[in-house]
């Protein structure tokens, strides 16, 4: 805590002050000025002890996304239903494979979409076979039909 002098003490402790009023007065001011200084300074120290004692929230704002999800967003087309359709066959495998392209995605060896025949051939390849459902429709005035629908009407 600061203690308050009286005018008449400072011409008593300071042999550099004489008697003029003025000097005394830049006296108390230059000291005011110190001690604002002082406290701004302070202030700056608690803020900056402070920053440094927060740990900074940057895991906090990227939620780390599931190895599906990762794989899901690099896949376009058919890409999902071939992915989901192979995980019914073999869904031990499938949850393997998935979080190696999940680590490949992340560290950015794989980019870019992945359509459903590439995914399709790549899961061929290490050895999931497994049929696609297979569904062919005839577009007829602006009507997708299957080829079941088209031979009914064909019947009658």
């Amino acid at each position: 805590m600061r203690r308050q002098l009286e005018l008449k003490d400072f011409r008593k402790t300071s042999p550099y002050l004489d008697d003029r009023p003025d000097c005394l007065e830049n006296y108390q001011m230059s000291s005011e000025i110190e001690l604002l200084r002082q406290k701004r300074a302070l202030e700056l120290r608690k803020k900056m002890l402070l920053s440094q004692e927060k740990p900074t929230p940057v895991a906090a704002e990227t939620p780390k996304l599931s190895s599906r999800q990762t794989v899901q967003k690099i896949l376009t087309g058919r890409g999902t239903e071939v992915l989901e359709t192979a995980r019914r066959y073999y869904p031990k495998e499938v949850g393997i494979i998935e979080e190696n392209l999940a680590r490949l995605i992340d560290s950015g060896r794989l980019r870019g979409p992945v359509s459903g025949e590439e995914l399709y051939s790549f899961l061929r390849r290490v050895g999931l076979s497994f049929s696609m459902d297979t569904k062919i429709r005839v577009k007829e005035h602006g009507e997708l039909k299957t080829l079941e629908e088209k031979f009914r009407e064909g019947v009658r």
